[in-house]
């Protein structure tokens, strides 16, 4: 246990028959918020994702049961409807039960989905932010999110939609904001991405990164164009989790490196 002294006044209190839906951040350990590890020490059970390191996991007392209800593009995973009947079932049964997300739960996280759902169910429940990966991500590879030289917005989006058919999108609108657009679950998809935003008009040459594995020890880092994105993830292996940032705010990295970021950083 990790004494959080005078904070634990300060904290709500984990109350059983109650859900709470907890951001977990990126990956790394050091970017849990005070609430969310509170309520890790506090659970009776933790429903977590496939996102969730061993690291966040090792806070997690021996004597709270863990549950794995992970969901990951292509493979085996857990029904959603099933996940939240089951948190629902075990509220109701008198447990303090932590769902535990990667990143932010209301950041393309169904969190939105199950708060809905224990809602309707007169289950209560409290929301944990977390740090998003489209923005500690970026941090972590020393992509500034906005700057006054290069942005004053820019688009949050997923790489995948429910349907699967990324075609469906008309990047149209999107690439006319000029704003730097960060991608969710894209790696699967950037045929389709790359193809609907050069074609939306957006230039090749925009500046593009993917980010695998965000702030973890083996977080990496690509630097490309969009119009070599695809390609050049491919050949470098890069597979999810990772977020893919297109937009100016890429170069800011490049000019960071140079004024002295540790080799170790350099990728």
């Amino acid at each position: 246990m990790i004494d959080l002294g005078p904070l634990k006044g300060c904290l709500p209190v984990f109350a059983p028959g109650s859900v709470w839906l907890v951001g977990a951040g990126p990956g790394d350990p050091g970017l849990l918020t005070v609430a969310a590890l509170s309520a890790l020490q506090t659970a009776e059970i933790v429903i977590y994702d496939a996102l969730i390191t061993d690291e966040i996991l090792s806070l997690v007392p021996d004597r709270t049961a863990l549950e794995f209800a992970g969901k990951r593009g292509g493979k085996p995973s857990a029904c959603q409807p099933d996940i939240t009947k089951r948190l629902i079932e075990l509220a109701r049964a008198g447990r303090r039960v932590l769902r535990l997300k990667g990143g932010d739960p209301f950041v393309f996280g169904r969190g939105g989905e199950e708060a809905l759902a224990l809602a309707a169910a007169h289950v209560p429940y409290r929301v944990v932010p977390g740090i998003t990966a489209g923005i500690g991500g970026l941090a972590a590879a020393h992509i500034p999110l906005t700057t006054r030289a290069t942005n004053h917005a820019v688009v949050l989006m997923t790489g995948h939609l429910a349907s699967g058919c990324m075609d469906e999108i008309d990047w149209r609108p999107w690439a006319a904001t000029g704003a730097p657009i960060v991608l969710y679950m894209a790696i699967a998809n950037l045929h389709s991405i790359v193809g609907g935003l050069v074609a939306a008009g957006m230039a090749e040459e925009t500046p593009a990164a993917v980010i695998a594995n965000a702030s973890r020890a083996d977080q990496r880092v690509l630097v490309t164009a969009l119009g070599r994105l695809e390609c050049d993830a491919r050949q470098s292996g890069f597979s999810a989790p990772a977020i893919v940032v297109i937009g100016s705010i890429v170069e800011i990295r490049g000019a960071l490196l140079r004024h002295g970021l540790p080799a170790a950083e350099i990728v």
